[in-house]
């Protein structure tokens, strides 16, 4: 891509990526066979290291927008000290209505025509509204809280685990207090979306009574039968029957790796891409999918690099009937990345969604505007297809840059089309009990943001006047100078239902003839 109005041109300098051992030596740990062809181990070395360095094209912003007033995706030092950011940016989507309450936890989910808030502890426990809030959208310009959900996973702080199956609907969350939890999970039927049904009663949701399981993550197998919790720190990984969901039972465990964070299924409910530390790791989980008396969990196939951290999720598509799936990297700028999953031993990259603030000649940048509002910047966290087969768009919560909505249709000419970013709640972090990002910002620094730099700065591209903005200075006590959004926004049409930390649960509606929705439309999350 051609750089834009706002793009800096620098002197590139040749970086050679530490010692050749090093990167074998990885390769050999992450499971390349021993009979690997030279054209295959320099391919897997190349593809390791290779780095986005390009932006998809910026939305067309129409009648009505307020657009960026900088570098695509980010939230200028400029705009965040005068106040500006508290307007938000939009282009070509507008707010409907909305819940604020007191903020949202990390994810929520929604079904049908209502919303599930997440809870965030020890906030929820303060708030007047303690738990998981359920909000009837029917009217999308006024939401309204119907329900608020009181049992100990939902008090103890959902995390990554609220999630829904729409087949069997079933509303799922787990106890997070603090990034990892232990023994706690609800399940709930939605069939009267507004007011949840708790189904079980007993293990899992009474005290005395905890399910063996770790959880940091969650989410359902397509079919809804299988709930998997994963527990990050090391790698465990559990499968949850939930044939009868009033007697939820753990069916088989494991250890995926050194880490097991978010993951997508497959439509078949066959194959499992579960996230690692930076890319992933496919599972045979076919035989968890039939019942098997004894089921096994082999390891397919794994696909690491170094373009981002922190893997967060997948969601597994089709094109033209090949598997393909969408990969999001919750840090250092490694934006979204689409595989074509057909050989589940060698996945390859063959499309990467970045923004300009992702790009490597602009992390000096983003790390200079991002001081002061904690520790996450400008990455993708959740994002949507809105079909599994041939999906039309992509719509992502890339954190502090908002909202983002790109057109997918063609792999090989992804764009972006419209984006909301709303107005930053400057200040008010008493108010917001519920939010992670007002508990969070004791801590002002953007550390998920420390590798990119690191390679900014290894390649020449790092400019540390760059960086000494106003906002410099900003080590703690930040001022929610722009949201996070980290949920995963749902379609319902031309409209999206999204949740971000400091703005609660919004209705948000796609402007200007940029989408149209399929007939087909089925938003799918991955899990």
């Amino acid at each position: 891509m051609p750089p834009g109005p706002h793009t800096r041109r620098r002197p590139r300098r040749t970086f050679v990526r530490g010692a050749a051992l090093v990167a074998v030596a990885a390769l050999v740990a992450v499971g390349l066979p021993s009979a690997a062809s030279a054209d295959d181990l320099g391919r897997t070395v190349h593809e390791f290291f290779e780095i986005g360095r390009s932006a998809v094209p910026r939305a067309d912003c129409g009648p009505g927008s307020l657009p960026e007033s900088g570098m695509q995706g980010d939230v200028p030092a400029g705009d965040r000290d005068s106040g500006r950011s508290t307007q938000g940016y939009r282009c070509n989507m507008s707010m409907v209505g909305g819940y604020a309450g007191r903020g949202a936890g990390i994810t929520s989910t929604s079904f049908e025509h209502c919303a599930y808030i997440g809870s965030f502890f020890p906030g929820t426990l303060l708030s007047e509204h303690p738990g998981v809030q359920v909000v009837d959208a029917s009217d999308p310009g006024n939401p309204r809280l119907t329900a608020t959900l009181t049992e100990p996973a939902m008090l103890a702080g959902t995390w990554e685990t609220l999630k829904v199956n729409t087949a069997r609907k079933l509303l799922v969350g787990t106890g997070v207090p603090l990034a990892l939890g232990a023994g706690y999970l609800s399940v709930y039927d939605i069939s009267d979306c507004a007011h949840p049904r708790l189904l079980n009663p007993g293990v899992g949701t009474n005290p005395a009574m905890p399910l063996p399981i770790t959880t940091h993550e969650g989410g359902f197998s397509p079919d809804g039968r299988t709930y998997w919790a994963s527990g990050l720190v090391p790698g465990f990984l559990s499968a949850i029957d939930l044939t009868d969901p009033a007697n939820p039972r753990v069916i088989w465990q494991g250890l995926t790796g050194i880490e097991a964070h978010g993951f997508g299924v497959s439509a078949d409910g066959n194959r499992l891409y579960i996230s690692a530390l930076g890319g992933f790791t496919v599972l045979d989980v076919s035989s968890v999918q039939r019942r098997d008396p004894n089921p096994q969990v082999p390891h397919v196939g794994r696909t690491f690099w170094t373009d981002g951290w922190a893997t967060q999720h997948s969601v597994p598509v089709t094109y033209d009937g090949v598997p393909h799936i969408f990969t999001v990297d919750e840090g250092g700028s490694g934006g979204v990345k689409l595989l074509d999953v057909s050989d589940d031993t060698d996945p390859e990259i063959v499309a990467r969604i970045k923004l300009e603030i992702n790009l490597p000649e602009h992390i000096d940048s983003a790390v200079g505007s991002a001081m002061g509002n904690s520790l996450f910047s400008y990455d993708p966290h959740y994002c949507t297809a809105d079909r599994p087969e041939n999906p039309t768009a992509l719509a992502c919560g890339w954190v502090s840059s908002g909202i983002r909505v790109f057109d997918v249709s063609d792999p090989g000419s992804i764009r972006e089309i419209a984006y909301f970013n709303p107005p930053a709640r400057t200040g008010r972090n008493l108010e917001l009990w519920n939010s992670p990002h007002a508990l969070a910002s004791i801590i002002g620094i953007p550390g998920m943001s420390a590798p990119a730099a690191l390679r900014s700065m290894a390649d020449g591209l790092f400019d540390p006047a760059q960086v000494l903005s106003a906002r410099a200075g900003r080590i703690a006590f930040g001022d929610l100078s722009a949201d996070w959004c980290m949920s995963p926004p749902e379609w319902r049409g031309e409209k999206l239902y999204v949740t971000c930390s400091d703005n609660g649960f919004m209705v948000l509606q796609l402007d200007n003839d940029v989408y149209t929705p399929p007939a087909n439309q089925q938003s799918t999350v991955g899990s």
